[in-house]
């Protein structure tokens, strides 16, 4: 038989080659001499076929090895069956299992599907020429219909494929009887499940090829991933450990809420001071804005403070620019078009009231304002009257003093609340 092992998008690029590789592993444990299924050489019509074995054990050593019931025990081998790892002897055009004395063996590793064999046509042409020698002509139905199919189809290469087929031939008559039946038998159990009868279920049939080669994708990603520069491990923990000595004071976990948590009490004073835009800000609040840009964009309060500080610089088209930008990323998609318009007739076009200095290379990217505002007005802003006067207006409030007696409230789950604090 001519196979040949070439480029395919076959087994190797689909999911079910985990589940193959499954198979296998309990088809080469139901081999074994001492542990797996009993085999014994068979008489089939006039022919011995050696390390037969029937249905019936094959049922019984699966329902044994796995714990489960006949019936599963029945399915499990049918599907091993419809596969090719085990191929009936007798009713070879039905692959099932029988929990009977039907006579099965099992398929030689060569012909296992995982072997990512290409089936191609020209195999099959090959096969059924054999055949049709062996035969004198007499092929099945379905078998000769796929013969005179295929003869007019490769009709410019059939001289090869019957040379091919003759040599094959006579290279299976030089073997010894029982190993070329065997063979034989093996041959026809490949091509039944791969090229089964009409009205036949294929176990092999995939749907449309791929036409792409996911593993490609995969090795790309792994050869760009290898060459990108990493961090050094000692350098990622000792940003780590800064990050979490810096922001430690801030998280309501590491440390307590001033003056208290309003979830645990009925003191609201913590959602009073740190209201979006509430006068004075705490002073912790005003501390996190140095740790980053994104800090301070991030809080209202902060953000109007720092439109204060660039409209005395004469710079607060940048901030509004941003801020414009920002809206017509995160709004609704009805109202772009109307925005982006806006943006254009506000910043970008010649004569707006607000136009920015930006060069034409960077004209549509509003990273480029960002990262002006973050390099040149934020290191000014930190240093400039605005961000000090708010440094000594911020409030530091104090820690809240709780008394031990309980005041009858309203709501019960306040009530709840302040005794597990107390509890606690």
């Amino acid at each position: 038989m001519t196979i040949r092992n070439v480029l395919d998008h076959g087994q190797r690029y689909r999911p079910r080659m985990a589940c193959l590789k499954k198979m296998e592993a309990v088809v080469l444990e139901m081999q074994e001499p001492k542990t797996g299924v009993k085999s014994q050489t068979q008489r089939l019509v006039i022919t011995t076929i050696p390390h037969a074995i029937t249905g019936e054990d094959i049922v019984e050593w699966i329902s044994n090895r796995f714990k489960i019931d006949a019936a599963e025990a029945q399915l499990m081998g049918t599907l091993m069956v419809s596969y090719g790892y085990i191929y009936p002897l007798q009713d070879y055009k039905r692959l099932i299992m029988k929990a009977d004395t039907s006579l099965y063996r099992f398929q030689t590793p060569y012909f296992w599907p995982a072997q990512q064999w290409l089936v191609e046509d020209t195999d099959y042409a090959i096969y059924l020429a054999k055949r049709n020698i062996r035969k004198k002509g007499m092929l099945e139905l379905h078998e000769q219909e796929q013969y005179n199919h295929l003869h007019k189809w490769m009709n410019h290469k059939w001289d090869f494929i019957v040379m091919q087929a003759k040599e094959q031939y006579r290279a299976g008559k030089e073997r010894k009887k029982p190993d070329r039946v065997v063979f034989d038998c093996q041959e026809r159990a490949y091509w039944v499940v791969h090229r089964p009868p009409p009205g036949t279920t294929s176990g092999m049939d995939y749907g449309l090829e791929r036409l792409v080669d996911p593993n490609q994708e995969e090795i790309l990603f792994t050869q760009q991933s290898i060459m990108r520069p990493r961090v050094k491990s000692s350098v990622s923990i000792g940003a780590l450990v800064k990050y979490t000595t810096t922001y430690k004071q801030h998280d309501p976990i590491l440390y307590p809420c001033l003056p208290s948590n309003p979830w645990l009490t009925d003191d609201v004073t913590y959602w009073d001071l740190n209201k979006p835009n509430v006068e004075n800000p705490t002073r912790m609040r005003v501390e996190r804005w140095t740790f980053s840009f994104g800090e301070l964009l991030s809080d209202p309060r902060g953000r109007a403070d720092f439109r204060l500080f660039l409209k005395k610089e004469f710079s607060g088209e940048n901030l509004a620019f941003w801020e414009a930008c920002e809206d017509l990323k995160w709004g609704a998609a009805a109202t772009m078009q109307e925005k982006a318009q806006q943006i254009y007739k506000t910043f970008l076009a010649r004569g707006a009231p607000r136009w920015i200095n930006i060069d034409g290379k960077t004209m549509e990217i509003t990273t480029h304002i960002y990262m002006l505002m973050k390099k040149d007005s934020y290191g000014r802003y930190l240093k400039s009257p605005v961000f000090k006067d708010t440094q000594i207006k911020a409030v530091s409030p104090e820690p809240h003093r709780f008394r031990l007696a309980i005041k009858h409230t309203s709501s019960g789950i306040t009530t709840l609340f302040l005794a597990l604090r107390w509890c606690l």
